[in-house]
């Protein structure tokens, strides 16, 4: 479905406008019962088209401020929206509405509301915004695969240079693993991949770890390709050494640039399995890690390893031989065997969030948390959290003595500039800050003798 363009009169929303305060009271007449929710739930992903051209017209300063302008009229004028300042030129958009037509309204809405021109030091320029979108039902989606559709939308937006929405209740084509094998090899060679970054931040220090480099592929004519879709065909076609190798010399790059102004912490590859036997891969993932200068760990699954245990272990041996750190990822997703575990020479144990998610509404997963936490720190381990959604979820896992955490309650994975942007502006104090007296407080509920 395509959004109606900006300059069309005739798309007036549905309904009331969200936030116009028609109706709107302080809480249920007595014995009246609460209304019920809004069926729908949006995410709309806004980027700057003639972001360029802008920055040319009023410098560097003035064109990385712009999106705060942005963010601010769009709250004052719709302020039922949840706004995000995802990158320098782009802005997330969570809204409610009561049916599947809410989102290409809003979306309207949000354009008439850019129309009029931006006073830029005394000079009148207008922003041109795309915008790529999804919706469904509140009980059929999730917010990390929301999120993840309207990313995807947004690039589909910038190949198609119109707005793109879509219903994730509507089918979706699957890409063919076929061609993605045979597009691959040109599309690392062409710069359609790249890295987002997500945090890693220690609980009681509230400050970042470490982050983790996630692998995405712009493809000039499908849009964003997530890599549960490529990587398997990347292992396949026997290109994932290649692409592997090309992530390690970003991220060295990148890690670099972050230690110069004065982030310096270690950068997490995620490792396939089929190269945790391959001799080749190895020798030249140390040699650039060693040349390179930077600090690099890799994150591993212990299925992984199950592929070819011998082989896999004496290579990560090798690895962190030469002081490259090692983290177990997705614990308790498989069969996790102590057996390897004891083994693994690794100094982080992930916990996956299928627990984490529910660690607040399920009986067990806290206690399966618990043990975890106790079990790795008893084999000299560090403990991350990943899928931290909520402050409660954040003040437990500090409680459980959880060493840190992952997930969008602090960050999404983000684009570099939009990373050094986060890390500059310390905004995972936010989401630490409200959480943190609930430490003290529920201490009890887990002291044991």
């Amino acid at each position: 479905m395509t959004l109606a363009d900006s300059d069309s009169p005739s798309f007036p929303p549905p309904g009331p406008v969200p936030g116009d305060g028609a109706g709107v009271r302080n809480g249920p007449l007595p014995g009246w019962p609460e209304p019920p929710a809004l069926p729908w739930r949006f995410m709309l992903s806004a980027e700057i088209e003639n972001f360029a051209v802008l920055r040319r017209h009023v410098g560097l300063g003035r064109a990385a401020t712009l999106i705060e302008d942005i963010a601010g009229r769009i709250g004052r004028c719709l302020p039922s929206l949840r706004l995000s300042v995802t990158g320098r030129a782009t802005l997330e958009l969570a809204f409610e509405g009561d049916s599947s037509e809410s989102g290409a309204a809003m979306a309207a809405l949000i354009r008439a509301t850019l129309a009029e021109p931006f006073d830029l030091d005394g000079e009148r320029h207008l922003v041109r915004i795309i915008i790529g979108g999804t919706g469904a039902s509140s009980l059929d989606i999730d917010d990390v695969r929301l999120i993840e559709a309207a990313e995807k939308a947004l690039a589909e937006a910038r190949v198609k240079g119109s707005d793109v929405l879509h219903d994730l209740a509507e089918p979706v084509d699957t890409y063919d693993p076929v061609m993605l094998m045979r597009e691959l090899p040109g599309a690392i060679e062409d710069g359609q991949i790249f890295l987002q970054y997500q945090p890693k931040i220690r609980i009681r220090q509230q400050n970042v770890a470490s982050a983790e480099a996630l692998v995405r592929w712009r493809h000039p004519t499908r849009g964003l390709i997530l890599p549960g879709d490529f990587i398997e065909a990347a292992e396949r076609s026997h290109v994932i050494g290649a692409l592997t190798l090309w992530t390690i010399r970003r991220v060295i790059a990148d890690q670099r640039a972050l230690a110069a102004v004065g982030h310096d912490f270690p950068i997490f590859i995620n490792i396939s399995g089929v190269l945790l036997s391959d001799q080749g891969f190895i020798r030249d993932a140390c040699h650039l890690i060693r040349d390179g200068g930077a600090r690099i760990g890799f994150e591993i699954t212990e299925t992984a390893v199950i592929r070819d245990p011998e082989s896999a272990i004496a290579n990560l041996r090798t690895l962190a031989d030469i002081g490259i750190s090692l983290a177990i990822d997705d614990y308790g997703a498989g069969l996790s065997s102590l057996a390897y575990l004891k083994r693994l020479p690794a100094g982080e144990l992930k916990i996956d969030k299928l627990f984490v998610t529910q660690l607040t509404s399920s009986n067990r997963d806290p206690l399966i948390v618990r043990s975890t936490i106790d079990l790795a720190h008893a084999l000299g381990m560090q403990v991350t959290a990943e899928g931290v959604e909520t402050p409660a979820a954040l003040a437990l896992l500090g409680v459980m003595g959880c060493d840190m955490v992952q997930g969008y309650l602090i960050s999404r994975p983000i684009e570099f500039g939009a990373f050094r942007v986060f890390l500059d502006g310390s905004r995972h104090l936010d989401a630490m800050a409200s959480p943190r007296l609930s430490f003290r407080r529920n201490e009890g509920l887990w002291k044991t003798g």
